[in-house]
């Protein structure tokens, strides 16, 4: 199994060994929507580099993480139990949390 929390150090030490933008927060978000674009292209386009396209977004939000001090691997732990407990109805193609949206 993959530790999170020191696959999030390394990548921003890579960051700042490459002297990549770790200062600007809406840079990275920024850069991270358009990694996760270029996802949805590869996979549109059903382009081969699709993985390595995933894997880039994955990278960019892991040192998102680092760089805002948030323990990405607790906090994804934590929702995967909160999602687990949760009620969803399908409503016009999308799930719709049934307690958060008060749906009978």
């Amino acid at each position: 199994m993959i530790d999170l929390k020191k696959l999030q150090k390394e990548i921003y030490q890579n960051k700042i060994d490459k002297n990549f933008n770790v200062k600007d927060v809406d840079l990275e978000f920024d850069l991270t929507r358009g990694e996760l674009d270029e996802a949805q292209e590869a996979h549109q386009q059903k382009r081969s580099d699709l993985r390595e396209e995933l894997a880039d977004v994955a990278i960019y939000l892991l040192g998102l993480a680092e760089i805002l001090k948030v323990d990405l691997e607790r906090e994804i732990v934590e929702k995967v139990s909160k999602n687990k407990k949760r009620r969803y109805k399908k409503i016009n193609r999308e799930q719709v949390d049934v307690d958060k949206q008060n749906i009978k």
